[in-house]
């Protein structure tokens, strides 16, 4: 019973590590801020 348990919480350990890192991979200091995000709707200035 002990072993499942353990597998069990292995398993979502590694569940929340993998979605930790992909939310925060690649991105320096976490989230953008607003006036670095870019709008596609617009075209690019001429």
């Amino acid at each position: 019973m002990w072993l499942l348990l353990l597998e069990a919480l292995a398993a979502l350990g590694v569940l929340i590590f993998i979605v930790w890192w992909t939310m925060f991979s690649g991105r320096r200091g976490g989230e953008r801020h607003e006036d670095e995000r870019h709008d596609d709707s617009t075209p690019p200035p001429a």
